[in-house]
């Protein structure tokens, strides 16, 4: 029996819609840029080059229905709505044709980002981890495991801050769609049951102040909402 020098902290998890399983979430990993609008309005290239990649740790994940503080060190956090993938069956270098029968499901997830840090971070070349990778960083809806989702791959996505819609894109509009995202990042690392990529966002994001309500949600996925607090 494994001894500890202090007790493990809880697994991350995730709510699965309609069970009273949650999924373990091992670690996240979030695409930049994959959508052409999202690229330009961020002074990107939006051609389709090859996605890349940044994480957040597995315990930022927070469930659709909390109110989350308003970030430390931040002045302008900003709103990211996205498609999460779920991984169930790990693998490496795993073909695009293959890449769907390794996804369990899919859920609505928000980006948050301290845009501050983040754009004092470009400018200085520094990683961007500060302005992704904090606590409550990455709120996910119930997962709907891929057998009950018809259509993962099209229809809406959307966000709304205090009621008025600010992201409203579609899915088809991925440059790189899910089973090219889980191939290359398959690429990278070894992907492994208990994964989430956050597959990237649609153009209109922007900031968030203290006290908002955020909502979303994905055509056939389900929808999202958290409210933020005082700074």
């Amino acid at each position: 029996m494994t001894q500890y020098v202090f007790e493990p902290a809880p697994v991350a998890t995730v709510a699965v819609a309609g069970a009273a399983a949650r999924f373990p979430v091992r670690r996240i990993l979030c695409v930049g840029r994959n959508y052409a609008e999202h690229a330009r309005e961020m002074g990107g290239n939006p051609e389709r080059e090859p996605p890349f990649f940044f994480t957040k740790p597995a315990d930022a994940v927070v469930d659709s229905g909390v109110r989350i503080p308003y970030p430390a060190l931040t002045k302008n956090l900003h709103h990211e709505i996205e498609l999460v993938v779920a991984i169930g069956k790990g693998g490496a270098d795993i073909a695009p044709a293959d890449a769907l029968s390794h996804v369990w499901g899919y859920g609505v997830g928000i980006d948050l980002t301290r845009r501050d840090l983040q754009d004092a971070a470009k400018k200085a070349a520094r990683p961007w981890d500060w302005s992704k990778g904090f606590d409550r960083s990455a709120p996910c809806s119930p997962l709907v495991p891929a057998a009950r989702v018809t259509q993962p791959l099209a229809g809406r996505i959307w966000l709304a801050v205090d009621g008025v819609v600010k992201q409203d894109g579609r899915l088809e509009d991925l440059i790189w769609p899910v089973p090219d995202i889980v191939a290359i990042a398959s690429q990278g690392v070894e992907l492994r049951p208990g994964d989430l990529i956050f597959t990237g966002t649609p153009a209109g994001v922007g900031p968030v102040p203290p006290g908002s309500l955020l909502t979303g949600g994905i055509d056939g996925i389900g929808t999202i909402d958290i409210s933020i607090g005082g700074a």
